[in-house]
């Protein structure tokens, strides 16, 4: 085969654009951004295929209450995954039309292109489920491909169409490098690895050919998981959803590894609006996100807004026969054209749940398709669910003689235990003191785990370590704390910018990219006891609280890291504070400090047992929990007060003496934090974590107690 493929600079004006064309189709186009709503299409009377179903119903219902002057027209068969209700809020609007039809029947659509003078189509019909289309791959054929050249050549016998936009898939590109850090451009080879997406990449072929051969004007979108109210529940977000509000197991196919890219049903239908008015003919469109997620994840998060446990609801199965990795899209030429997304996923996920938890019967009896591995048959007489794999044990639901009809199989009992996915730790700060105890701590665990090698603000090196190490969680235990204390970042603020911010943030940043979860041990130490939250009141800072500490330049850029982090939904940041363990010989310890100073303080504070907080980090590293958290143990314990413990466990001869913070800031650089922080949020979620009096006895000093 001969690829022709032809590069042309447009001179337009004082703006250029570059164009790249293969096989008469323009799949690059990028002009100026000033060159931007030169040629605006407006249509008048669009003809939608397949807006009973999820995507083309809620594109349908935005067109209608968006461009009145519009005439829609849908058609639709009205197969197992359509529903005339999700097109309710079209229904009574004077330029809705509703057709119940194939597009596999030429003479119906030659039809309705002639009588509803149709300019513009928007081909969303389709087979979409990939189980499906492994038991029975010729009626994706018919449909998505037979069904398509029906459309396309109606459209040039009539002659009529300015607009021929046709959905396809991000499938089509096949599997992405598990390591790629720059997605599927427009471009990219199509390389489909199931029936489903091979009969789509199919589809896309043929409309390519339409438009080199006979100048129809055509636009292809490839597009990324779509989640939302009125999803038929053989998709995985609305499947997971009707089986937890059933308090049934979450299957996950395989290990739950996979990983996904999802957007809001609304934000894609954004999307095709204004790919409807400024989308350029002959041009390919990747409707997606870089916010990737493992399937794994997705079933957490929806455990959790359940309160399920996810440990206990997570069931894992058989995988699909080819099961792709991951799919990622490069979406900067639909942004360009002024789209963007705009439904954050927890936003979204929760609109989702809140829909299906009050229309739980929207889609009738779906027993069969929440199976691990349902079958559906797309075959005259109804819906059905093939029983094949489950040796054909079946029973049979009928509501009426008009009513689809399902076989739902028997599960069938598996002979194994399902695997759990492995974990795998990718920490960062091995020379440092908690960076060290995490390695011994999964060392202790069986976890398996490697130290990175790259530095925090060398993007490239970090880049490799995720790619040589292919972690599941990245942990953040570098960082310039200064030694031997903080006043040395006060003259070393370059280095400290250096690592506290900039490398912290590329770290967050790359993790994004790769759809990991950072935990970054952060400090408490941007807090200062004030008017609303007095010393000895027990009122602590929350992690809403926004820091008011600037005495030390140390502090300034933890503050302004955290800030910046909140940005960043992959990044779990761990307040810690003034942190202990039982090495008493530990100089970085906060006991083995104070036990050498001449004179201290006696101010109570909160405070971090690494012997009972870290192994809690681990655990939220599996819970994939997110956001910041106040990470001491509850309550506060002044100097005086540990230094007592000292005296009765360790050393009855001890003594000390105290001075106040005038006398302190004789002798130090920048001034110390003091002050509580509200630990109520862990503790909700460790219901077992101990005070933090009773934890310095537990974990300190009963273990190095000298009789």
């Amino acid at each position: 085969m001969v690829i022709k493929i032809c590069i042309s600079i447009l001179n337009l004006g004082k703006h250029y654009s570059l164009q790249l064309t293969v096989l008469g189709l323009n799949l690059f186009s990028f002009p100026c951004r000033s060159c931007f709503g030169m040629a605006t299409y407006t249509p008048k009377n669009i003809l939608i295929t397949g807006a009973a179903g999820f995507i083309a119903s809620h594109v349908c219902n935005r067109l209608i209450r968006n461009y009145p002057d519009y005439k829609i027209v849908v058609l639709d068969k009205l197969d197992y995954c359509s529903n005339l209700k999700n097109l309710l809020p079209s229904k009574s609007s004077p330029n809705f039309k509703f057709v119940k039809g194939d597009i596999g029947s030429a003479d119906l659509v030659n039809f309705l292109l002639i009588t509803e003078s149709i300019d513009t189509i928007m081909h969303f019909a389709a087979q979409t489920h990939v189980d499906n289309s492994f038991g029975n791959s010729f009626e994706f054929t018919k449909n998505n491909i037979y069904g398509t050249h029906v459309l396309l050549e109606a459209c040039k016998v009539t002659g009529q169409i300015r607009r021929f936009i046709h959905v396809s898939t991000d499938e089509v590109y096949g599997e992405t490098d598990e390591d790629a850090v720059v997605g599927n451009h427009e471009a990219s080879q199509l390389l489909p690895t199931n029936p489903y997406s091979a009969t789509k990449a199919g589809a896309e072929m043929l409309v390519m050919a339409y438009g080199r051969s006979y100048g129809l004007p055509v636009i292809t979108t490839r597009g990324n998981n779509v989640y939302g109210p009125n999803q038929f529940p053989e998709k995985l977000i609305p499947k997971f959803i009707l089986l937890a509000m059933q308090g049934k197991d979450l299957p996950i196919h395989g290990d739950g590894s996979n990983v996904r890219s999802y957007l809001y049903c609304e934000d894609v239908a954004e999307a095709f609006e204004v790919i409807l008015h400024k989308g350029e003919v002959g041009h390919v469109y990747n409707v997606g996100t870089k916010k990737e997620r493992r399937v794994i994840d997705v079933a957490k998060d929806i455990c959790n807004l359940f309160s399920k446990d996810p440990d206990k609801s997570i069931k894992f199965v058989e995988n699909r026969p080819f099961n792709d990795q991951r799919y990622f899209l490069d979406d900067q030429k639909l942004k360009i054209l002024g789209w963007s997304e705009h439904t954050a996923w927890e936003e979204g996920l929760r609109k989702t749940i809140e829909w299906y938890t009050q229309n739980p019967d929207w889609w009738g009896d779906v027993t069969g398709a929440l199976l691990p591995h349902p079958r559906m048959l797309m075959m005259p007489g109804g819906r059905h669910f093939d029983g094949s794999e489950e040796n054909k044990d079946a029973s049979y639901v009928s509501n009426n003689s008009n009513q689809t009809r399902m076989v739902i199989p028997v599960t069938k009992v598996g002979t194994g235990s399902p695997r759990k996915p492995s974990l795998k730790f990718l920490i960062y700060g091995k020379t440092g003191w908690i960076g060290g105890l995490l390695g011994k701590l999964c060392e202790k665990q069986g976890i398996s785990f490697e130290y990175g090698k790259g530095r925090l603000e060398d993007r490239s090196s970090l880049l490799s370590d995720i790619q040589n190490i292919r972690p599941t969680h990245v942990f953040n235990a570098a960082g310039v704390t200064g030694r031997p204390n903080v006043d040395w970042c006060e003259s070393h603020k370059t280095e400290t910018i250096r690592t506290n911010v900039a490398g912290t943030l590329t770290l967050a940043d790359v993790c994004r990219e790769h759809n990991l979860l950072m935990v970054n041990f952060a400090t408490g130490c941007i807090f200062e006891y004030d008017a609303g939250h007095p010393e000895g009141s027990g009122i602590g800072f929350t992690e809403e609280d926004k820091p008011n500490f600037i005495g030390s330049f140390y502090s300034k850029t933890k503050a302004m890291v955290e800030e910046l982090l909140r940005e960043y939904d992959n990044v779990c940041t761990l307040r810690v504070r003034m942190p202990i363990s039982s090495d008493l010989s530990n100089p970085r310890n906060f006991i083995t400090k104070i036990s050498r100073y001449n004179k201290v303080v006696n101010i109570p504070n909160s405070m971090t047992i690494l012997e009972e907080l870290i192994p809690i980090s681990i655990e939220m590293a599996k819970r994939n929990l997110r956001g910041i958290w106040n990470f001491t143990n509850p309550g506060v314990v002044s100097h005086n007060e540990i230094l007592d413990m000292y005296k009765n466990y360790i050393d009855p001869n001890f003594t000390w003496v105290n001075f106040n913070l005038e006398e302190q800031a004789k002798v130090i650089v920048a001034p110390r934090s003091n002050n509580e922080l509200d630990a109520s949020k862990l503790k909700n979620e460790f219901p077992e974590l101990l005070p933090i009096k009773e934890s310095l006895i537990k974990y300190v000093f009963e273990p190095n107690k000298r009789t």
